[in-house]
């Protein structure tokens, strides 16, 4: 059975957002002559940070419930979308935002991960965990 390690994946698509954030302005600052505007796209960003939200807490969500119980993730995670947040916001203090957020996120599904590896058993009754 093909099962998604979504840890990886959120840490993947943060990554990802980083990389976007830093680089993507450099290499396409040419785009805007051919009328495409992808680099300050309210729209597009917001979609980016919904997307690293519904992946980021589909996977702490899924390591709380079955694994670890643990919220230490899930607060590392609410501050990397807060300063993701914060960053659409503030944009004179872009990279100053950007860099935490990134690392928090980041954080927030190493410790998850190693927390889900680290489980060998249940801690509560409600667990599901196989």
């Amino acid at each position: 059975m093909f099962r998604i390690n979504y840890d990886a994946l959120g840490i993947t698509a943060s990554l990802a957002c980083a990389i976007h954030c830093a680089i993507l302005p450099l290499m396409l600052t040419s785009l805007p002559v051919f009328g495409i505007n992808i680099i300050h796209n309210y729209f597009f960003e917001y979609c980016m940070i919904g997307l690293a939200f519904v992946v980021g807490m589909y996977a702490l969500y899924h390591g709380y419930k079955k694994h670890h119980h643990k919220t230490l993730p899930v607060v590392f995670f609410s501050a990397g979308i807060s300063f993701l947040l914060l960053k659409e916001l503030f944009h004179n203090y872009h990279i100053w935002l950007l860099i935490p957020a990134v690392g928090l996120i980041v954080a927030a599904h190493y410790i998850n991960y190693r927390l889900c590896r680290k489980a060998d058993h249940c801690h509560a009754s409600d667990c599901t965990h196989t």
